[in-house]
């Protein structure tokens, strides 16, 4: 069974209704009219993971309908993944219905794409992986042109690299991603580009510094960074931490320390509620933060961070959750007004929406 064609025009239809529902949303705060930055309604994810269905000794690509396990929808193509995905799909089964080593025990299947052409593919078993298996997945990802790494418990065994290599374009400049395996990464890569150059416009060049919260593996750091002076991030997740500073090394960027705490600790610290050895050698009244960056979780700030934006002039905040960007800027509503409003499309054909806005002190 093939996922099936998404009808463009509905897309269109239901674009507009998400733009009214983020009209509607931030209408209490007088926020101007969303720029809009639309999908492909197609072939826009560049990752995809699939679990697989045992059916007259041939394991299938399958999805499950909401709330049950037992009920899976085959799969042979996904229109919603990238055209990379897509082409790997058939190639992968392939392999694994050739080789025993391969497909014995294999229970899930995932894919990460990028624009760029790179893709790397990992596989799941109930068993240990051995030197069989390892010998059969040398040969298919050298066939198939990817990374390769199987995963079983106690066992994380990778062919070629843990990662794949993203080139995305900022305002004419290209920049350099390795977004590993198992960490986050936007899913549509197109989209992601399109919420990177707003947010490089929306910045604007300033002649002071970056306060970053929630930079991940430094998707929008890379870019914002050549706006400030200079910038300072912090991320919790030591994936993330390694790949950001691998990024920031990558594309030669060097104004930017990036510390590995959460926004929580960091508010404590910039409080002065306690120390961080985190933040040792880390002079913070050296910096002279005009902008706060942060792409917070689903669940928004928690009031203490809410708190300690107010103090900048500039908040440059992107949502996954729009719920929870109107609770923040409800906080912060006394001080800062929304001046600039975004809808990014991340996932067409679902309610989600990733929006952007600029907060300006009043």
């Amino acid at each position: 069974m093939s996922h099936p064609v998404s009808d463009p025009c509905r897309y269109a239809a239901q674009l507009d209704e998400k733009k009214q529902r983020l009209i509607e949303l931030l209408a209490p705060f007088a926020a101007p009219a969303p720029d809009v930055f639309a999908s492909a309604p197609e072939h826009y994810r560049l990752r995809a993971e699939f679990r697989l269905w045992r059916e007259k000794d041939e394991r299938h690509y399958a999805m499950f309908e909401a709330g049950t396990k037992n009920r899976p929808i085959l799969l042979e193509q996904f229109a919603t993944a990238s055209l990379r995905i897509n082409e790997l799909m058939p190639q992968l089964k392939a392999g694994w219905q050739a080789s025993s080593a391969l497909s014995f025990k294999l229970f899930q299947a995932g894919f990460l794409t990028t624009l760029a052409g790179d893709a790397l593919i990992s596989l799941c078993y109930h068993r240990p992986l051995d030197e069989h298996w390892q010998a059969a997945a040398e040969q298919l990802a050298s066939e198939l042109g990817v990374s390769l790494i199987g995963r079983s418990r106690g066992q994380r065994l990778v062919i070629g690299r843990d990662h794949v290599v993203e080139k995305l374009q900022v305002a004419g400049r290209t920049f350099s991603y390795r977004q590993p395996e198992g960490a986050f990464t936007q899913p549509n890569g197109e989209v992601n580009q399109k919420m990177l150059n707003w947010a490089f416009d929306a910045m604007g060049s300033r002649q002071d510094d970056l306060l970053e919260l929630y930079c991940g593996n430094g998707n929008f750091t890379l870019p914002l960074a050549t706006r400030v002076r200079k910038v300072l991030a912090t991320e919790i997740s030591k994936t993330s931490v390694y790949a950001a500073l691998a990024n920031l090394a990558d594309n030669s960027i060097d104004n930017v320390t990036l510390v590995r705490l959460s926004a929580e600790e960091l508010t404590q610290a910039l409080n002065e509620v306690r120390p961080f050895r985190r933040l040792q050698g880390i002079d913070l009244k050296s910096y002279d933060f005009g902008t706060v960056f942060v792409d917070p979780p689903r669940a928004g700030m928690d009031p203490d961070t809410c708190e300690l934006t107010r103090r900048f002039e500039r908040i440059l905040y992107i949502s996954c959750n729009p719920q929870t960007l109107a609770a923040n800027i409800a906080q912060l509503n006394d001080t800062h007004q929304v001046t600039r409003c975004a809808l990014f499309d991340q996932f067409p054909f679902t309610a989600h929406m990733e929006c952007g806005v600029l907060l300006s002190r009043r």
